[in-house]
């Protein structure tokens, strides 16, 4: 059985961690496998969204307890130190992935998040929950200190201090919580998540893809720069958008009062 299940369906790529048993935590094949898979669908023209998610009744708990007890996580294998950090480095491709690839990511929360697993939702430009998940840090419970995106996300979305407080209290907070403070962007019944964030993701998907690209690049790019250069990077950008064909459909589309049929170009 795979650790990671992989499927394209109506323009949206949809990765689920599989490791139910396990409450999906990280692997080595888990994550060479999301690495291959992300870089193939930056590329494909036929995804225009990619959701992530896990098996069960969980999003993914980080990293396996069980494999740090015998010596065997991500990292930490009987090597040099050196070459340890550089497999860690290896892994954290993937968080970079989802928040670098030119399409829009999805993290689909069905349950926990914990650890590397709360920064790989993190990571995602979208979060959306069900209303039994549960979200946290979990580092300080086993001497950890924070992997995955996780420090870099959390201060951005939630600001310095509380994000101390997420770290150095790492109690798993609910839902609306995770809502109320900026980690998740929605929250739904549990038992229609995933109907819900397909019906999102789908209409991501069949949108403009160069619009989205853009957009996505430039919010990315807003927190290390000033003012001056993020307006003249959006007056290339925005130009550059304007010369698609998205941009003639949808302004055809607005004068004729009716909805823009976009094709990604």
């Amino acid at each position: 059985m795979a650790d990671l299940n992989i499927e394209v369906t109506n323009r949206v790529g949809i990765l689920t961690m599989n490791r139910p048993d396990k409450l999906n935590a990280l692997t080595r094949d888990m994550n060479q496998a999301a690495v291959s898979a992300l870089r193939e669908m930056s590329e494909d023209p036929e995804v225009g969204a990619v959701v992530l998610t896990g098996a069960g009744r969980g999003f993914c708990a980080g990293g396996d307890v069980s494999a740090m007890q015998k010596g065997e996580e991500i990292g930490t294998r009987d090597s040099t130190l050196e070459q340890q950090v550089d497999e860690l480095r290896e892994g954290h491709t993937w968080p970079w992935l989802l928040h670098h690839m030119p399409k829009v990511t999805i993290a689909v929360i069905n349950g926990p998040a914990a650890g590397a697993g709360l920064g790989i939702a993190l990571s995602c430009d979208l979060r959306f929950a069900s209303d039994r998940a549960r979200l946290g840090t979990a580092y300080a419970r086993v001497g950890y200190g924070g992997d995955y995106g996780t420090t870099w996300q959390l201060s951005r979305l939630v600001g310095q201090a509380k994000a101390k407080e997420l770290f150095f209290l790492p109690d798993m907070i609910n839902a609306d919580e995770a809502l109320r403070i900026g980690l998740v962007n929605r929250v739904f019944d549990h038992a229609q998540l995933m109907n819900e964030a397909l019906e999102l993701a789908e209409r991501i998907a069949a949108g403009p893809l160069v619009s989205y690209r853009y957009m996505k690049a430039n919010v990315n790019a807003s927190g290390g720069v000033d003012f001056r250069t993020m307006l003249d990077r959006e007056a290339e950008t925005h130009l550059r958008c304007g010369q698609t064909e998205d941009h003639q459909e949808g302004v055809n589309a607005f004068m004729d009062k009716r909805q823009p049929v976009f094709r990604g170009r």
